[in-house]
């Protein structure tokens, strides 16, 4: 059986190709255009089982039809890229213009979806970016949370075009396939750390190591954060495409940590860094981000097999051999 991975080339996306493959599926992938060859993909073709099971297409969000090939003879779409206002952007456009675009492109790939004979399930990859940046006031959030567009817009977030962009999107792929009657399963993941094939450290991964790298900026950030590690969430993913019954949105999510937690896991396994001190952790501003729960994922089944120190150990074991640490 064939699954399509959408955007191939990214830290979570790249993992999962690697997964299937390695479970014995065949996997089409989408890269952006790159008329020049510029792009490296090397990661992605040197894998054992690529030879024979890895198909690389060119597609481009803007012109949803560029998907029909990739999506020919599968059975599975996994939708993991997230769009970013440079692909949708001219010079006069606002970023209200910019999120109806990303969200036309998202639809775009259902609609191909649609016009396909074998699909069957679609995986649309969202995050906590869609769940907590709301008024509630909780220690815990579940799949029933969602953020609150008008909220983060007045909060002028950094990331404010990612948080309602994805907002947005996932709740409109909801709707489309409610109405066209498509398979579409959401899955929700916390911030994701561990071990990565691609030549690029994500942002993701550059948060969770600023107390290593000292971007004190990015503390905040991490003063209640919840995480999962790369491989369950590809795991996850796999078990998710296969299962007979998933409905709706899961929020794929194995522990929440604080910072300090963070600093004495890595001060106990990795004392070659310098980290910030318990007097400057207490130092730290920002508000406490509410943590996430997988009950309904795990109710279906699956289980979690990595906690934060396994993550912290594979991105730093896999920076140092790539040349970031």
């Amino acid at each position: 059986m064939s699954n399509v991975i959408q955007g191939g080339t990214g830290f979570i996306a790249s993992w999962l190709i690697k997964t299937l493959l390695e479970q014995g599926y065949s996997v089409h992938t989408t890269i952006r255009p790159d008329p020049e060859n510029k792009k490296d993909i090397s990661f992605l073709t040197s894998l054992p089982e690529a030879p024979d099971k890895l198909k690389i297409f060119t597609a481009d969000l803007r012109y949803p039809d560029s998907f029909d090939a990739t999506i020919q003879g599968c059975k599975g779409l996994v939708h993991t890229a997230s769009p970013m206002p440079n692909e949708f952007a001219s010079d006069e456009s606002h970023e209200e213009v910019l999120v109806l675009r990303a969200i036309d492109g998202t639809l775009g790939i259902l609609k191909a979806c649609l016009r396909s004979e074998t699909m069957k399930r679609i995986l649309y990859i969202s995050s906590m970016a869609s769940v907590y940046l709301n008024n509630e006031k909780v220690d815990v959030m579940d799949e029933s949370f969602w953020t609150d567009v008008d909220y983060a817009s007045e909060m002028k977030d950094p990331f404010g075009f990612y948080i309602i962009s994805k907002t947005l999107i996932e709740k409109a792929v909801l709707q489309f396939a409610v109405e066209h009657g498509l398979d579409l399963v959401i899955v929700i993941h916390s911030l994701v750390v561990g071990p990565f094939i691609c030549p690029t450290l994500s942002d993701s991964l550059k948060a969770a190591l600023a107390p290593i790298f000292g971007k004190k900026d990015d503390y905040s950030f991490l003063i209640n954060m919840s995480m999962v590690h790369v491989d369950d969430l590809a795991k996850a993913c796999v078990f998710l495409l296969e299962h007979p019954g998933p409905t709706g949105r899961y929020i794929c999510s194995s522990d929440t940590v604080t910072i300090q937690k963070i600093v004495e896991i890595l001060s106990n396994t990795h004392p070659e860094f310098t980290l910030p001190t318990p007097e400057t952790l207490t130092e730290i501003e920002g508000s406490k981000m509410p943590g996430v729960t997988s009950k309904k994922l795990m109710d279906l089944g699956f289980k979690f097999n990595y906690g934060v120190q396994d993550m912290y150990d594979g991105v730093i074991k896999c920076c140092k051999e790539k040349g970031f640490l």
